[in-house]
C-alpha cells in the first residue's frame, strides 16, 4: 500500500534552514508527480511546492518562492524540501503527497522561533 514517511523537521531560529525528506513506497515513484503541503495551527492545508516526475519542472507558492527548493531522487524514492531563510510564519506540519492518491502521511513538524 502507499506509504509516505516525512522526516527532518524540528525547531529552528528565524533565518535558519532545514531539509525535509519524504520516503515513498507502495507505488512507482519515478512516474509520480509529488507535492509538499503544510498546515499551520488553525489554518487550512496549503500547497507549498510541486515537482514533476523527472524533476525538470518545479513550482512554488508565492510565500516560499526563492527560499524553498523541492527536489527528488528517483533511485531512492525520496522527495526533499530544502528550506532556507525560515520565518516564524513557516511554522507548520509539513506533508508530502502523491497527486494521484488522497493519502497523507503523518507529517513532520517545523517550528521557527527564537
Amino acid at each position: 500500500q502507499v506509504q509516505l514517511v516525512e522526516s527532518g523537521g524540528g525547531l529552528v531560529q528565524p533565518g535558519g534552514s532545514l531539509r525535509l525528506s519524504c520516503l515513498a513506497s507502495g507505488f512507482t515513484f519515478s512516474t509520480a508527480v509529488m507535492r509538499w503541503y503544510r498546515q499551520a495551527p488553525g489554518k487550512e492545508r496549503e500547497l507549498v511546492a510541486a515537482i514533476s516526475t523527472t524533476g525538470a519542472t518545479t513550482t512554488y507558492s508565492d510565500s516560499v518562492r526563492g527560499r524553498f527548493t523541492i527536489s527528488r531522487d528517483n533511485a531512492k524514492n525520496t522527495v526533499n524540501l530544502q528550506m532556507n531563510s525560515l520565518k516564524p510564519e513557516d511554522t507548520a506540519v509539513y506533508y508530502c503527497k502523491w497527486v494521484a492518491r488522497d493519502y497523507w502521511g503523518q507529517g513532520t513538524q517545523v517550528t521557527v522561533s527564537s
